[in-house]
């Protein structure tokens, strides 16, 4: 596991770097979860050069007690590791919070991105059952107890991922999610020159998003056998959903190209 300094945000950043051909390709993880746990075996099965990061305050990265945990500190973080590597263009695969995070990252540093792949990611302000469950208590009752009862709530597996978390940094993402920023996440979205790819899983439609995500003209590609966690619900299916994006491995989609279909049946 390879890691940066940040002098601002104050610790290490941590991230693997998995070799292979063409763009790399940068995994972002949502709430709560790891790169580390999420993404290591889909960037393995996908195949190319994978950069799979923990995002501060989670995982195997630092939890610097100052750190705001917005999604723009968060994205600031992810180009500062694109820039020390020296990695242009490459194509952004986030989930859920990670997912928003990458489009703040490919609205503010278009140079280092080329194509971007989001999964169910937060596009509104409001945040999701879990996001905003937690942005509801105050950061110290959060700290002192909250955590522990969301931890008991969630499923076994689930739970090891949000159990390394911090539990500071994880409130205040939470917190950005649910206050949302200006101009909102889905404006930037539907904004963004680059090539984008909504992936949804089946078990999560009706997806309230999706209408306005087709109307903006961005395609819309199904997770089959797959709910929001699309990753460990159905990983064959979500690397089949990366290629039918135009995200292969070793292939560098040209700007302005897409497709939307169906994965499996």
């Amino acid at each position: 596991m390879r890691s940066t300094y940040l002098p601002g945000a104050g610790g290490h950043l941590r991230w693997l770097d998995l070799p292979g051909d063409g763009p790399a390709h940068v995994y972002l993880h949502g709430l709560g979860c790891a790169g580390s746990a999420d993404f290591t075996g889909i960037a393995a099965l996908h195949g190319g050069r994978a950069i799979v990061v923990d995002l501060l305050g989670h995982g195997f990265s630092d939890r610097p007690k100052d750190f705001p945990g917005t999604l723009e500190a968060h994205a600031e973080t992810v180009a500062a590791v694109l820039d020390d590597e020296g990695i242009k263009d490459a194509v952004l695969v986030g989930h859920s919070m990670g997912g928003a995070i990458a489009i703040v990252l490919a609205a503010t540093r278009p140079d280092l991105v080329s194509r971007l792949v989001v999964a169910e990611p937060n596009l509104r302000a409001g945040g999701g059952l879990y996001s905003a469950a937690i942005a509801a208590q105050s950061e110290e009752d959060f700290v002192g107890h909250g955590f522990r009862t969301v931890l008991s709530t969630l499923d076994a597996d689930y739970a090891a991922r949000v159990r390394t978390a911090d539990p500071a940094i994880l409130h205040r993402s939470a917190v950005s999610l649910v206050r949302g920023k200006t101009p909102g996440t889905a404006d930037l979205f539907y904004g963004l020159p680059q090539p984008r790819v909504m992936l949804i899983g089946t078990r999560s439609c009706p997806y309230a998003d999706e209408p306005a995500v087709r109307q903006a003209g961005i395609p819309v590609v199904l997770v089959p056998g797959a709910g929001h966690h699309m990753m460990r619900d159905n990983p064959e299916g979500f690397v089949a959903a990366l290629a039918e994006s135009g995200a292969g491995a070793g292939a560098r989609g040209e700007r302005g190209g897409s497709r939307t279909g169906r994965v499996g049946s």
